[in-house]
């Protein structure tokens, strides 16, 4: 990958109004590697039947990130209205309740930066009303439907390019389905929001919320078994039906231990999965679809998070400049009701069976030296549930006023991957797995001006 982005951020303010503007545009260089994967999609037929005969349209794009004014009306209430983003929730590599926008992960799939990088912003109105009497505020959005359907949901690579889930890379999917944003149960045009509480007591911070919104990860409404309406799809159409979570989080610092403790909980109502495990399949003589093509399926889940923050003075060790941000967090979603016999996939494409737990553990921290200057950092995680993780070691580099230097390696290790497509022999090909043969290195350097 060789790609450089500009990003225009924007702030003003007339009268009583503030305004918010950013925009971004991003352009890459087609490496021998995209020509090759290119060719493979010609060669494999799906390059000329996907949404795209040009591999560089996923890659090389412009967009209006975030265009908003915020006002007051009088000392406690605040709007906000535009595009815009709402972060909710407490963790980092994984997402409980911060589920309002989707991630655009097109162009890059694991390597570390800041989510604000990768969520797709909405239009909203947004409101904050402080009520001081209960040591809190409630935050409080609508999303009025007039996002356009790219902006639905995380976006990921499935035109065969760089981050295709191993081992789709080269296999353009769109040539075979569509993304449906206009189904019965997930149009793009439904009005979706959400409201929290977030307050103290004590030395305790906490939050209560609600959020009605778009699933995620998109499921497979496939041609052998239709979900509430008929796929245009060859095979299926992608589809991110709406779904209710209520959440609850708390934090707070632990003397004793000198740690920062946090929790967070996210119900989830009718989360949709793919039903269909094993081989694809012959539906019109065996009866059975896999690879996640036999339908939909409703469940109930329950989404855990558990993280423990805490500054390691590694100055007399290592020679840090200040004690050390460490982390660690464990993340773990149960399906709540689940029967095996459900034969839910974990994701569509895959034959892979979806467990009753998936349970991941992180850490990471981050050392500071000369000044701040020189700072590395490692992260390292691993699927509890299914096997396999990731270990990140990076080091960033402050060079001045205006240059930032970033130099990260991703190495994943699996357990079992899938090495076909439609692979009838991978039950084990799960989150890691998705990984196999992906491992890199990055360098990015930044100006500021």
């Amino acid at each position: 990958m060789l790609r450089g982005s500009l990003l225009l951020d924007m702030d003003a303010r007339t009268g009583p109004l503030k305004w918010k503007a950013v925009a971004r545009a991003d352009r890459e260089y087609k490496t021998d590697y995209l020509k090759d994967l290119e060719q493979l999609r010609s060669t494999n037929g799906t390059g000329t039947g996907g949404q795209s005969s040009n591999i560089m349209d996923n890659y090389n794009k412009a967009d209006l990130r975030e265009l908003w004014t915020e006002f007051n009306l009088g000392e406690r209430v605040s709007f906000r209205i535009g595009k815009q983003q709402i972060v909710w929730g407490e963790s980092d590599f994984f997402h409980a309740m911060d589920v309002v926008h989707g991630y655009d992960m097109s162009w890059r799939l694991f390597f570390e930066g800041e989510n604000e990088e990768w969520r797709k912003p909405l239009w909203l109105l947004a409101t904050k009303v402080q009520i001081p009497e209960a040591s809190g505020q409630i935050h409080a959005f609508v999303r009025p439907g007039v996002d356009q359907c790219k902006d639905i949901g995380n976006t990921y690579d499935i035109r065969g390019g760089r981050w295709f889930f191993q081992p789709y890379r080269g296999y353009d999917l769109t040539a075979v389905t569509d993304n449906d944003c206009r189904h019965p149960d997930g149009d793009m045009r439904d009005v979706t929001g959400g409201i929290k509480w977030s307050g103290e007591a004590g030395p305790v911070n906490y939050s209560l919320a609600y959020i009605r919104t778009f699933a995620a990860d998109p499921v497979a409404n496939s041609v052998f078994k239709p979900y509430e309406k008929t796929p245009t799809g060859a095979f299926f159409d992608l589809i991110h039906p709406v779904i209710d979570v209520f959440g609850v989080s708390v934090s707070g610092y632990a003397p004793v231990i000198d740690t920062v403790l946090s929790a967070e909980m996210a119900f989830t109502k009718d989360q949709p999965y793919n039903i269909g495990t094993g081989g694809f399949g012959t539906p019109s003589f065996l009866g059975h679809v896999g690879a996640g093509l036999g339908g939909i399926m409703k469940k109930d889940t329950l989404t855990t998070m558990i993280r423990a923050d805490k500054n390691i003075d590694f100055q007399g060790l290592l020679g840090t400049n200040r004690p050390s941000f460490s982390s660690i967090q464990l993340f773990d979603t149960m399906i709540l009701n689940y029967q095996d016999s459900d034969d839910l996939a974990r994701l569509f494409a895959y034959g892979s069976k979806q467990k009753e737990h998936s349970t991941i553990l992180t850490a990471f921290t981050v050392l500071n030296f000369n000044s701040d200057t020189i700072n590395p950092s490692f992260a390292i995680g691993t699927d509890l549930t299914n096997g396999g993780g990731f270990f990140i070691p990076a080091v960033d580099f402050v060079l001045g006023d205006k240059w930032r230097l970033k130099v990260e390696a991703d190495v994943f290790w699996t357990r079992k991957d899938s090495k076909k497509l439609f692979d009838t022999d991978a039950p084990g090909t799960q989150l890691m797995g998705y990984f196999a043969n992906n491992d890199q290195l990055v360098v990015r350097l930044t100006r500021q001006f």
